[in-house]
């Protein structure tokens, strides 16, 4: 675990040491609050905490696919990536780093959000909830996590940046982020159960309200799981092997 630590922890400094990499991470869920919830919500405790939980999950796909997927494409570019590979920690220490890290700039995404939240909306939530809510993040990070993973270690570092931006908005449209639960356009809401960011999203608002969740996302988010697990460790694996033959 000491290793992993370490790992995080040069990881996470190297982050920081491009601002924009933080301030970008931070910026663009804050500002999707600023101008898609606030100014519609805000007056509405319901809608404003179902909303906070949207924005949450779009904060989580940006750390997610940005910093894991764009990030590792970046990082296996460069010389030090190789040299890492033929320590003796092996590749477990280096791996768990990696998600530390990545969970790290997640934190990070949600701050100004909750900042938000709290003084310009009339979100509440009970100490009980945010328990629970928590619990949904951490579902939802393992799932986005393996997606950005298993973009980072199969394409080089410019495919991975714009599978990435390709990727982004129409999951977070598809999976009905920007609306109020129930009220995205009629195709949105036949397409979106089939949609890992649906199914993580329905966990965030049963999670913080009163929201039934549909059993068919929260099994296609399962089945996400799943799969992206199993392409996240192949690509890993043939990366490794395409490094050392």
């Amino acid at each position: 675990m000491s290793l992993a630590l370490t790992h995080a922890k040069y990881q996470f400094l190297e982050g920081v040491r491009m601002p924009i990499a933080v301030i970008g991470a931070a910026f663009f869920p804050a500002a999707a609050m600023i101008f898609f919830v606030v100014p519609f919500t805000a007056d509405d405790p319901i809608a404003s905490t179902y909303a906070t939980a949207s924005m949450i999950t779009f904060a989580l796909m940006t750390t997610c696919l940005f910093q894991f997927g764009a990030g590792i494409a970046d990082d296996r570019a460069q010389a030090w990536d190789p040299f890492t590979r033929t320590l003796p920690a092996g590749p477990l220490p280096r791996f768990a780093g990696r998600i530390l890290c990545g969970l790290a700039f997640m934190v990070i995404s949600m701050i100004p959000l909750l900042v938000i939240a709290a003084a310009a909306t009339e979100a509440h939530i009970t100490p009980l909830r945010f328990v629970a809510s928590a619990g949904a993040v951490a579902v939802v990070a393992v799932v986005f996590t393996l997606m950005g993973l298993a973009i980072g270690y199969l394409l080089p570092f410019k495919a991975a940046l714009a599978v990435a931006q390709l990727l982004f908005f129409p999951l977070a449209f598809g999976g009905g982020l920007l609306a109020a639960p129930g009220q995205s356009p009629g195709f949105v809401e036949a397409i979106a159960p089939y949609l890992p960011s649906r199914g993580a999203v329905e966990l965030m608002w049963a999670a913080v309200g009163d929201f039934r969740v549909n059993w068919l996302s929260v099994g296609a988010l399962g089945g996400w799981l799943v799969l992206l697990a199993v392409v996240a460790a192949w690509a890993y694996r043939g990366d490794q092997g395409r490094r050392f033959r």
